[in-house]
């Protein structure tokens, strides 16, 4: 039975992970410091004999006396209001020294590690598509640049140690995802517009609403993910995941209004800075190698995701 570390494992991604790991039967170390993660998360999983918490921080060094056969490395704020402002040296911090960290427990281990990289490494792109060629418009001094360039430096860390210590890495690059266990609090657009539907406000848009996402369902990616991990060791990427469909801010949130609330407005504020205009995944690359492509669209996801946030917000 493979024994797996996933680090940021009270997260969103990381819990969902978890949980799919476990009942997959492995082995499963989840290692947080619970900053943005939330111990809720994995209540479900903590009587499991096959499932074990460490309350951690990836920036300081953790020895595992087991032995470990493959490491997540999904620690990281994720959401903008956890990594600007006070929080933005923190956010650094954990990118680069916690891939410093893991890859120098995987080099010990001789443990396969992927990197959870992200998107947001292509900054505001001047290329649409995005594939994995392309190196990207980033502000290297901006509110935003904490995450962009911690991650960006975390995947040049990845492939250092790749090349010269010659540790086994996996790199996927994360589309904007959504789905149960997000944060009601996450900042991310798709629960804000949903926690502010469900409460009776008016959604809030920033910016005209032009900007386009394409928004994955955690499913799906967390399936894409577990078998880029379990493939042969030479695909080591970098593989964008995400869903390539393609909506403005101003569609998506009709599309909640009308599910959740249709007597509720919308309104608009100024966009922040540095805020991408697109933001969609080029995934030929993971297609043509793996076969895969994500089965939830929009519409399916949403319901689901709705239904959730019914439930953690008490709202039938």
């Amino acid at each position: 039975m493979a024994k797996i570390l996933v680090t940021g494992g009270t997260g969103f991604l990381g819990s969902n992970l978890c949980e799919k790991l476990v009942y997959q039967d492995s082995e499963v170390i989840c290692l947080d410091n619970n900053y943005t993660g939330n111990i809720k998360n994995i209540e479900n999983l903590i009587s499991n004999k096959n499932f074990k918490f460490i309350e951690h921080d990836v920036c300081v060094p953790l020895e595992i006396d087991e032995h470990i056969d493959y490491i997540y490395n999904l620690a990281c704020p994720a959401s903008p209001p956890a990594y600007q402002g006070k929080h933005a040296i923190r956010t650094t911090k954990t990118s680069v020294l916690g891939a410093l960290n893991l890859l120098e427990m995987a080099k010990k281990h001789n443990a396969v590690i992927l990197q959870a990289s992200t998107s947001e490494i292509y900054g505001d792109p001047l290329i649409h598509p995005q594939p994995e060629s392309y190196w990207g418009n980033v502000n290297p001094i901006g509110l935003r640049s904490c995450y962009d360039e911690g991650k960006r430096c975390a995947e040049s860390l990845f492939f250092d140690y790749h090349r010269y210590e010659n540790v086994k890495i996996k790199v996927v690059r994360i589309f904007n995802t959504y789905g149960p266990k997000m944060d009601t609090d996450d900042g991310r657009v798709i629960s804000n517009f949903i926690c502010q539907a469900l409460k009776g406000e008016d959604i809030t848009i920033y910016g005209d609403g032009s900007q386009t996402r394409s928004f994955c369902y955690v499913d799906d990616l967390i399936n894409i993910m577990m078998q880029i991990m379990n493939s042969d060791e030479n695909l080591v990427g970098p593989f964008n995941i995400g869903n390539p469909s393609e909506f403005t801010i101003k569609e998506l949130a009709y599309m909640i209004k009308e599910k959740i609330n249709p007597d509720i407005s919308i309104i608009y504020k100024p966009l922040p800075s540095d805020d991408p205009k697109q933001r969609k995944p080029d995934i030929s690359k993971v297609k043509n190698t793996f076969g895969w492509e994500p089965k939830v669209q929009l519409d399916e996801g949403l319901d689901k995701t709705i239904s959730y946030f019914k439930e953690v917000l008490n709202f039938k």
